[in-house]
């Protein structure tokens, strides 16, 4: 497995560490429906929570949350609609990032949340 992928899942695995400490209820990792995919999926406060995670081992290529373009948004979007749809759930929804920056023995998680709305 490419470094960045093993990168990734170790962030996915913190971020969802951290939301079950702040009360959330996981509902799906890795969701995936055809091209589209959600890391983590979860409930809080009778909201459905669609979670973007974001790993870097060093901020030398910028902030990960500079990842999260106009068209990464759209396609987050895209696939939590789907993902609605499918499940027939109708809850409030929103979307949130989660950044992991793990630099040496440093850790530094941010949570976002609504860190952006669907354009209608």
């Amino acid at each position: 497995m490419a470094e960045h992928n093993i990168t990734g899942n170790y962030g996915e695995e913190l971020a969802k560490e951290y939301l079950i400490k702040k009360g959330y209820e996981i509902i799906a990792l890795n969701w995936r429906i055809r091209h589209l995919e959600i890391d983590i999926i979860a409930k809080h406060k009778n909201k459905i929570v669609f979670v973007e995670v974001k790993t870097r081992s060093k901020e030398l290529w910028g902030h990960p949350s500079d990842a999260i373009t106009k068209s990464k948004q759209r396609y987050l979007v895209n696939a939590a609609n789907e993902y609605l749809i499918i499940n027939e759930i109708d809850n409030e929804a929103r979307f949130d990032v989660i950044t992991i920056i793990t630099d040496n023995k440093n850790l530094s998680i941010e949570h976002f949340e609504n860190a952006f709305y669907p354009e209608l």
